[in-house]
């Protein structure tokens, strides 16, 4: 899945000028054991890698809204438990999906889904769950991002788990850089490091908790413009309560 988005101009702000390509976004990244990071899930479409997504509990786990956009709910199914993207670990279908009633899909809002799973997953040191934030962190603070997405802006996807560290970027100077983006929405950016296309989805995190969702950005590691991701804190309480209707 690949989007390319026109942001309009607006009398308040600039938002967007130009296209977006809206990642199912590791750049500069290194290999990473499942076992680093065993929250991490590839999100199949027919069978092949398509999105990350994150394990919230043994029955549910969370991606990115435009990464599960269709209704045929037999296209999709998750892998869990390997390090790579085509074999290994635990393949399981789905049961249910929702995405977040504000969700628009142009502007990237709102980009969160839950995933209910027909069978319970077998957690152990490879598979296992993460605590949600209860707030962002401050700019600056460095954060853990990995998936299996391309190694460059137009590149190769990797079948090998890849990990990488960027830094949380300031609110406001996010938003300076895109013209607008919203209080659901997180930025986090390294010199020569992002998450990129076939990343979506997957897990950005601090101090072992998951902060954000790997949504969209200006291609992959673009100088002036961070990857953006939703914000977990922020949309907790959404998580929360979809989680009884999921």
């Amino acid at each position: 899945m690949f989007i390319q988005c026109i942001f309009l101009i607006s009398s308040a702000a600039l938002i967007f000028a130009g296209s977006i390509s809206i990642s199912e976004r590791i750049v500069g990244g290194q290999p990473a054991n499942i076992s680093e990071v065993p929250w991490q899930v590839s999100l199949l479409e027919r069978g092949k890698h398509d999105c990350g997504a994150v394990i919230f509990s043994d029955e549910i786990v969370i991606t990115a809204a435009h990464c599960v956009e269709s209704n045929n709910l037999e296209e999709y199914s998750v892998r869990v438990g390997s390090s790579k993207s085509n074999q290994g670990g635990q393949v399981v279908q789905i049961s249910n999906i929702i995405r977040h009633e504000n969700y628009h899909y142009i502007y990237l809002l709102n980009d969160i889904a839950l995933i209910r799973l027909k069978t319970k997953l077998q957690l152990g040191d490879n598979v296992r769950p993460i605590p949600l934030a209860d707030r962002a962190p401050a700019g600056g603070t460095p954060a853990l991002v990995s998936g299996w997405g391309r190694i460059k802006h137009k590149g190769p996807s990797s079948e090998d788990l890849l990990k990488t560290t960027v830094n949380i970027v300031d609110w406001n100077v996010c938003r300076r850089s895109y013209g607008y983006i919203s209080k659901d929405q997180i930025c986090a950016a390294a010199s020569g490091k992002d998450s990129c296309q076939g990343d979506s989805g997957g897990p950005l995190v601090v101090d072992g908790k998951l902060v954000g969702i790997v949504s969209t950005g200006n291609e992959c590691a673009h100088p002036y413009f961070p990857g953006i991701y939703a914000n977990v804190a922020v949309l907790k309480p959404w998580i929360e309560n979809a989680i009884k209707f999921v």
